[in-house]
């Protein structure tokens, strides 16, 4: 039992999960989170009750969209963020339903959350293109960056947004004023793992934003590449 004022709340938009990454996902959360606010944007498969069966235990909010608003990410994540904050979080976690982090994430979060020196924490993202290997490349390196993926939630800090229908962030551009901290626990993304995920990702980045607008459009022309660079994962 975390002391007060450590409340880990996951915050997570879900659609047509249920046959890719989210068991794994939440399975390895729930190891670690207090409460669990989740968006289900319009699923016609059974996501949300998925989500209900690896959950079981653990406080969850779900909210169902009847129709999906990923064309315009700003506003779905602005619903996602007002959802959660609602729920009088101390820590959020925004993680994406095909991500979740290596091994020991369990200590290191605990740590964290108990801490008062930072609060927003930052993590080093990996897209795996396979089970056992991360891409690496002039397109893909966001492991070489730290990204915030949990924060310290301050309710009297007005909310600020990238005003983009693509690309616009998974938290406000407020967090950034918050004191951070770039953490060594590492973030594995499932999400480009699959060929036919890369397919439909792609597919649905030339429907959304073709020309590259929001987006870095040779990345986009770069997901279908035959013969990747790939490292393989060490724990």
């Amino acid at each position: 039992m975390r002391p007060a004022g450590c409340k880990l709340t996951l915050s997570m938009i879900v659609r047509n999960e249920s046959d890719r990454y989210l068991r794994r996902a939440l399975e390895a959360h729930r190891e670690y989170i207090d409460e669990a606010v989740i968006i289900d944007d319009g699923s016609t498969d059974d996501t949300a009750a998925l989500c209900r069966e690896m959950l079981d235990g653990i406080p969850l909010h779900l909210v169902r969209n009847p129709q999906s608003s990923f064309h315009n990410e700003v506003e779905l994540r602005k619903q996602q963020w007002r959802e959660t904050a609602a729920r009088h979080p101390d820590w959020i976690l925004n993680m994406d339903a095909d991500e979740w982090f290596e091994k020991g994430a369990k200590a290191a979060l605990d740590e964290i959350v108990q801490q008062n020196d930072y609060e927003a924490v930052y993590f080093r993202l990996y897209d795996m293109w396979s089970e056992t290997h991360f891409r690496e490349d002039d397109y893909w390196r966001a492991h070489q960056v730290y990204r915030p993926f949990l924060v310290k939630h301050r309710p009297e800090l007005e909310m600020v947004w990238k005003e983009t229908p693509q690309h616009c962030g998974r938290f406000p551009l407020t967090i950034h004023r918050q004191s951070y901290w770039c953490h060594p626990l590492r973030v594995k993304h499932f999400g480009w793992a699959k060929e036919k995920d890369r397919i439909a990702k792609y597919e649905r980045y030339m429907r959304l934003d073709g020309e590259g607008r929001y987006g870095w459009k040779e990345q986009y022309e770069s997901i279908l590449d035959e013969w990747p660079n790939m490292i393989p994962w060490e724990d």
